[in-house]
């Protein structure tokens, strides 16, 4: 019987461990386009998507997107480039003036839905400001804390 308990507490755990391990990933920041929020070799905690709301503010890892529009390669974690940004705004926002004109909006247009804008916190980043709108369904996921 004390088998049984403790292979059924060893199972759990197991379960649980693979549980977190699908929904929260560690990134390493690479540059320097979020400096001073993010320094190069920090490491940072993610929540992967699943119904995740996406807020103005967040910080958010993403599939990097083309200046056309198209998607880089692959979609696992190794073989597929990620960026790091904030939010800058989300569907209904009205579009920054910065972005305006990368994507063609006026001035009382709104960001359409599936759509992100997100900007390094740096004075150096390639973001919406280069390459437009970033498509929701990019975003591997948020940002909960630093680890390093």
């Amino acid at each position: 019987m004390r088998r049984f308990v403790m292979l059924l507490l060893f199972l759990a755990v197991a379960a649980g461990l693979l549980a977190a391990r699908r929904r929260f990933v560690v990134v390493q920041v690479a540059g320097t386009s979020m400096v001073p929020t993010y320094q190069p070799g920090d490491r940072v905690l993610l929540r992967r998507g699943g119904r995740v709301t996406l807020r103005r503010g967040q910080v958010v890892v993403f599939r990097r997107v083309q200046p056309d529009g198209a998607r880089s390669s692959g979609r696992d974690l190794r073989g597929t480039e990620w960026l790091i940004k904030r939010i800058a705004a989300t569907p209904g926002d009205g579009v920054p003036a910065e972005v305006a004109a990368r994507v063609q909006a006026g001035p009382d247009d709104v960001v359409p839905a599936g759509r992100l804008v997100v900007l390094g916190d740096g004075p150096i980043s390639r973001d919406s400001r280069h390459w437009g709108y970033l498509p929701v369904n990019e975003v591997l996921g948020v940002v909960v804390r630093r680890l390093s």
